[in-house]
């Protein structure tokens, strides 16, 4: 198994139960191509090793992950060429121009890399705490089951701060619902782990300290089931799902935010693939808080986690 930098991978039980973590704390778990493809070979790790019946995916400190890592020195370098680059900065449609080299990256590195963990033929569970933004749902919303601390905020910012049209695995529609995703994506606004659970995306709620101990319990429990069974539970699940729409609608909407940088890279004259200062929208940074999304007001005291 190859040596990572960015995720801790280890199993327990007999090699049954693997469990896969994000190491930025940091940055708060901020994903990194590099922790992206240390994520993916994780999973395959768990693919091939046929003892481990369930794989959990949870964070180190005190964020499952705030989203993709959009500045901070490592993410900056392993994207210039140079001794850090990354090597994926030189494949799958690095070198091509403009919304070609963007649409072959996210194809690649978001699009099909979060499908292939969700159809792994595992059974998986997102263990999740404090915020969960952007990026972060993608990974959260690839497992079969997720399990919530209480301090959990789940909020894709991306309308509000980025002016796009919602992450690449757009998911948003069968995880929260149609109308319920309109509001979250033209507001920026977020849920709570309370309100996720009342909308079936999430499976259980702990309290914060108890979210470890309670997720390797969870999983040992859904490990007693034969593999076999496990797995064609999951298939009937998936495929009715898929049957309703749900693969087609994942491509569908991930081809109209390549639209969508595609715009942007046109209003800014080719400086950004998203609005850049003077050319756009409202300052991503100056946005204020993420707001919880509440039945009776419109701009709610920010959580405070």
């Amino acid at each position: 198994m190859s040596e990572y930098s960015w995720v801790k991978y280890e199993t327990i039980d007999d090699g049954a139960i693997a469990i896969i973590s994000l190491n930025r704390p940091r940055q708060r778990n901020a994903q990194s191509r590099g922790l992206l493809v240390e994520v993916d070979d994780a999973f395959m790790a768990a693919e091939r090793d046929d003892a481990v019946k369930v794989v959990i995916l949870r964070g180190e400190g005190g964020s499952f992950s705030s989203g993709h890592d959009l500045g901070s020195k490592d993410s900056l370098a392993e994207r210039e060429p140079g001794p850090n680059q990354h090597p994926s900065f030189s494949t799958n449609g690095a070198t091509k121009d403009a919304v070609e080299r963007t649409w072959r990256q996210e194809w690649h590195y978001y699009l099909t890399n979060t499908r292939r963990w969700r159809d792994l033929r595992k059974i998986t569970i997102a263990s999740v705490n404090g915020p969960v933004i952007a990026g972060g749902l993608m990974l959260t919303w690839c497992c079969d089951l997720i399990v919530a601390a209480e301090d959990a905020f789940f909020c894709d910012p991306v309308g509000s701060r980025l002016s796009m049209c919602g992450l690449e695995y757009f998911a948003h529609p069968w995880e929260f619902g149609p109308r319920k995703a309109k509001e979250l994506l033209l507001t920026g606004d977020g849920i709570e782990a309370e309100e996720a659970y009342r909308l079936g995306m999430v499976n259980k709620v702990f309290k914060t300290e108890e979210l470890a101990d309670k997720t390797i319990e969870f999983a040992r429990r859904i490990a007693k089931r034969p593999s076999a069974t496990a797995l064609m539970i999951k298939e009937s699940v998936n495929q009715t799902v898929d049957n309703q729409g749900f693969y087609n609608s994942l491509q569908a909407a991930f081809n109209l935010h390549q639209m969508n940088h595609a715009h942007w890279q046109v209003h800014t004259g080719g400086d950004g693939i998203v609005p850049v200062p003077g050319k756009g929208a409202e300052e991503w940074n100056e946005s204020g808080p993420m707001l919880p999304a509440v039945k009776d007001d419109v701009y709610p005291p920010a959580p405070t986690n």
